[in-house]
């Protein structure tokens, strides 16, 4: 089968969330089962400062109304996936990768020029799988206004409900070169204003979201971000399918970033030496005390504020507690009032550090996910791969990732006391059922979270969109 992935983001080119993250592990693992898979990328700035050594194999125009754009193409080969790069300094040379004014611009761009790749290199992909808005509009282009005589498939996969790549009516025009009547039809058209992940999920043949759980969510009112009647309009067509982990990065066997390897069958030597290690690095020496880390952007999203309200009772329970991560300041500045308050016992790393992130996997006993809402969510399947319990709210991929008291911990209800009853319960564990806190530990570590069950579901889905 031939598959073309379309997206802003894959590994190990770039990557700003899971998205990246995605694109990539799906595409090798249908890659290592014979299919033949291409992605086509922006080439931003750091793509192209990290990566000079990429091919240049072209270059045509693309026209969006009155502008004529040049469209530069270059191609990679990275672990047998074809990765094609479209260059534009006007859309892609800046230090960022979103957060722009033009937004809405550069993936129209993107879009038009991801199809004149498609055609100019004679792809004709079975499956073209677009992600998230700054592909959607895709499905549009290839079925109103083809470059080729063969019938396309689409799927769409939903990353990030939130982002919708909203664009006035006329913007179908001025930059897609479509008539306005695709937006007075509906087919566009999502409170008042063109929304290109709306689009996507109205002209593609199958769409996916990333685990059974936040697809029903996806479809209520209350956790869909407004979608769910649209979504509802597709229901038989929309699927959830879990995300799986790179395994081959996060395996506490062979991982050169933390001090000791380890197993299902050697996991207590190896979790203590990297638990030595870990409060080493941050100053804490109370080395028998249950050690709950935190590897998440600090947002109201992940929780974060329900662990700084627990924290102090986690301290008064004798706990020490790790946290990596940047994002919303008064968080940021709560977690280092917090570890300025009890540097004994809290270590805090504001922005981001990928070894210490493994690290943090490993030392750790406890993982806090206490998220308000999570697609699916990558931290608390790492944690289980190192032995680490997660403890997390029942919400989206959390639910189907998480087996209470089989292989982590969960609470229903964002609220403080929720929490605090689960916290307790996995102390309870810690201090005083060792035996259970084992098993628990052997059980996450002998999950399946490979990306091979996820991919077979997938090449099952695209034959269904074929057929």
């Amino acid at each position: 089968m031939r598959i073309v992935n379309v997206a802003s983001e894959a590994n190990p080119l770039v990557k700003s969330g899971g998205l990246g993250d995605v694109v990539y592990s799906l595409s090798r693992e249908l890659a290592n089962a014979d299919h033949e898979v291409s992605i086509i990328l922006p080439y931003f700035k750091s793509v192209k400062s990290k990566n000079p050594g990429a091919e240049y194999i072209g270059y045509d125009y693309v026209d969006m109304s009155w502008r004529h754009q040049y469209v530069g193409i270059f191609k990679m080969v990275i672990d047998k996936i074809n990765y094609y790069l479209i260059d534009n300094e006007q859309y892609f040379g800046r230090d960022g990768l979103y957060g722009y004014d033009d937004d809405g611009e550069r993936f129209a761009y993107f879009a038009l020029a991801s199809q004149l790749v498609i055609h100019k290199f004679g792809l004709k992909p079975d499956i073209v799988h677009v992600h998230d808005w700054q592909a959607g509009m895709l499905p549009v282009l290839m079925r109103v206004r083809p470059m080729d005589d063969w019938r396309a498939h689409f799927v769409l996969t939903i990353h990030n409900p939130a982002f919708k790549g909203y664009l006035y009516r006329d913007s179908l025009g001025d930059l897609y070169n479509l008539s306005t009547e695709l937006y007075d039809n509906g087919s566009v058209r999502f409170e008042g204003m063109v929304s290109t992940l709306k689009a996507g999920i109205y002209f593609a043949d199958k769409i996916t979201t990333v685990s059974p759980t936040h697809r029903n969510e996806l479809l209520t009112e209350e956790f869909s971000q407004g979608l769910c009647h649209v979504l509802e309009f597709r229901k038989d067509d929309f699927v959830g399918i879990l995300n799986g982990v790179d395994v081959v990065e996060f395996d506490p066997e062979h991982d050169k970033r933390i001090k000791e390897n380890y197993s299902s069958k050697t996991f207590e030597k190896g979790k203590r030496e990297d638990k030595l290690a870990l409060l080493e690095e941050f100053g804490i020496k109370d080395v028998d005390a249950p050690t709950f880390g935190i590897v998440s952007r600090l947002t109201y999203q992940k929780g974060v504020d329900l662990v700084i309200q627990n924290a102090l009772h986690l301290l008064y329970r004798g706990a020490n507690i790790i946290i990596l991560g940047s994002g919303e300041y008064g968080l940021e500045k709560a977690v280092q009032g917090l570890r300025d308050s009890r540097p004994d016992k809290v270590g805090v790393y504001i922005g981001y550090s990928d070894p210490l992130a493994h690290r943090i996997y490993a030392g750790c006993d406890f993982f806090l996910m206490p998220s308000l809402f999570e697609p699916c969510g990558i931290g608390q399947i790492v944690a289980q791969r190192y032995g680490t319990l997660p403890i997390v709210r029942e919400t989206g991929g959390l639910v189907d990732t998480v087996h209470p008291e089989v292989d982590g911990f969960s609470f229903a209800y964002y609220d403080v006391f929720s929490m605090r009853a689960v916290l307790d319960r996995a102390l309870d564990v810690y201090y005083v059922e060792q035996p259970k806190l084992k098993e628990m530990i052997k059980n996450a570590m002998e999950l399946d979270r490979s990306w091979v069950g996820s991919m077979q579901k997938y090449v099952a889905l695209y034959k269904e969109a074929i057929s």
